[in-house]
């Protein structure tokens, strides 16, 4: 009687042991859970806040340039003279458009190029060096490549134009292509591959060839895809500075060839903001300039939004 009698209780005070520890288990995780759930939602709020002070200063700012000039002024004229009071920002405007233009021109056909390369045609040894290269030339400081545009990208283009300067758009177009190009073909890469084999089976069971599957039937498939990564490398050769400072040649004037020396909204407001007082036309109209890349980036970034939405809804 004894022995059952001490095996039962030897049980039962390990039976509530386990439950203990399960309890205090539990509640270790409860509250955990809890902190860090508020100290991410701290974090999304604090985000969306900083950013909500960024736009509404940048906004407020900008928007008092309209209380000394027109709106059609800023917009509409091509006159850049501030000492003279003539704040018209449509040549960097149009700059800015022509450098984005002809970066993604000679960007993405390159870029999408080496995308297919990546996705179906490359061996595998090929793609394990390609890739990491890739990844590499992503997170390269901008100054850099503005440096090797400075030094190795202009003198080249001053002896193969026979111009005496070589700044312009067709530099900063090719040091901004060199920038955006890994982005646009990672990118691009990741969509091709993500297209179902089954896809490909059924277009080589019809009878196409490996060029036909992949200009007819896999890249539509991956457009969604290709397009969000073009936009996202629109996105940074619109909002890129440094590298663009240092081969435009920072002229306010229209770029009226590809090699006069000219300024777009960036390198302009980085040139001209330090040497400008706060409560002037001046810093309200450079404001106006850094709102407008706002919206810019904004308006690309919605657009990545909805694509990936229509993607994710398989429509």
């Amino acid at each position: 009687m004894g022995a059952p009698t001490h095996h039962l209780l030897t049980k039962t005070s390990g039976t509530a042991k386990e439950n203990n520890a399960a309890r205090k288990r539990h509640n270790w995780h409860k509250v955990s859970n809890g902190f860090f759930r508020y100290y991410f939602l701290f974090s999304i709020l604090a985000l969306c806040f900083v950013l909500g002070l960024v736009i509404i200063f940048i906004g407020k700012t900008a928007l008092l340039l309209f209380g000394h000039i027109s709106p059609a002024e800023f917009f509409l004229s091509f006159n850049w003279t501030p000492e003279e009071e003539a704040f018209g920002a449509a040549a960097f405007m149009v700059n800015t458009l022509s450098l984005t233009a002809l970066t993604l021109l000679i960007a993405v056909p390159v870029s999408i190029g080496m995308a297919i390369l990546c996705a179906e045609i490359a061996p595998d040894w090929m793609k394990k060096f390609v890739r990491p290269v890739l990844d590499l030339l992503v997170g390269i400081p901008s100054i850099v490549y503005g440096y090797l545009g400075l030094t190795v990208l202009l003198p080249f283009l001053r002896q193969v134009s026979g111009e005496s300067l070589g700044d312009g758009l067709l530099a900063a177009a090719l040091v901004l292509s060199l920038m955006v190009l890994p982005t646009i073909t990672r990118i691009s890469d990741d969509a091709i591959a993500a297209v179902p084999r089954k896809y490909r089976d059924a277009a080589y069971a019809l009878g196409s060839t490996r060029l036909q599957v992949i200009m007819r039937v896999v890249l539509p498939a991956a457009r969604r895809g290709v397009i969000s990564a073009v936009i996202l490398g629109m996105t940074r050769a619109v909002g890129e500075t440094m590298a663009v400072v240092m081969v435009i040649g920072n002229t306010p004037q229209l770029a009226k060839t590809l090699f006069t020396p000219s300024s777009v909204l960036t390198s302009n407001i980085v040139m001209q903001i330090s040497n400008v007082e706060f409560e002037s036309t001046w810093n309200y109209a450079l404001h106006m300039m850094a709102f407008l890349l706002l919206l810019i980036s904004f308006g690309l970034i919605l657009i990545i939004r909805i694509l990936g939405r229509k993607r994710s809804d398989g429509v």
